[in-house]
C-alpha cells in the first residue's frame, strides 16, 4: 500500500482540462437527443438520415462514454480511486460509439475522410485518462 501524497500542480490542470474536454462531449450529446425537428430539417438530407438511423445502442454507448468520462474526472479532481474503473467503463462506451461511427454507419461518406480525427482524439483522451487515473492511483494521490 501507498502512502497518500499531494498531487502535483499537472493533476489538477490535467484533471481540470479533462473534464472541461468531456463537458463539451457531454453537451455535444445533450444536443444531439434535444435536436428538434426545425434543426434537423436545417441539416442537409445525408446528415439527418446519419443522425435519424443511429440505433438505440449506439446512443446509450454515446452516453456512457461521455457521462462517465465526465463522472470519471470529477471522480479524479476529488482524489477518488473509483475514478479509474468509471474512466474505464466510460472508454468501453467510447469503443463501442467508434465502432458504430468508424465502421458501421455511413459518417466517413457523409463526412468526409476529415471525420476521423475527432474520434481518433476521442479514443486517444479516453486511452489516456485511463493510464494518468492509474498513474496517479500508484503515486498515492487518490483514496
Amino acid at each position: 500500500m501507498t502512502t497518500p501524497t499531494k498531487p502535483s500542480a499537472a493533476f489538477w490542470i490535467v484533471s481540470a482540462l479533462a473534464l472541461v474536454w468531456n463537458l463539451m462531449g457531454a453537451i455535444a450529446f445533450i444536443i444531439n437527443v434535444a435536436m428538434t425537428p426545425e434543426m434537423l430539417a436545417a441539416l442537409p438530407a445525408e446528415q439527418q438520415q446519419l443522425l435519424t438511423s443511429t440505433p438505440m445502442w449506439a446512443m446509450i454507448a454515446f452516453a456512457v462514454a461521455v457521462f462517465g468520462s465526465t463522472l470519471g474526472c470529477i471522480l479524479l479532481l476529488m482524489k477518488r480511486k473509483l475514478a479509474v474503473p468509471i474512466l474505464s467503463i466510460a472508454f468501453a462506451g467510447i469503443l463501442v460509439q467508434m465502432v458504430y461511427t468508424l465502421v458501421i454507419s455511413k459518417s466517413i461518406e457523409v463526412y468526409g475522410p476529415g471525420h476521423i480525427t475527432m474520434p481518433v482524439m476521442i479514443l486517444l483522451i479516453g486511452g489516456f485518462l485511463i493510464w494518468y487515473a492509474r498513474k496517479a492511483n500508484a503515486m498515492g494521490w487518490l483514496r
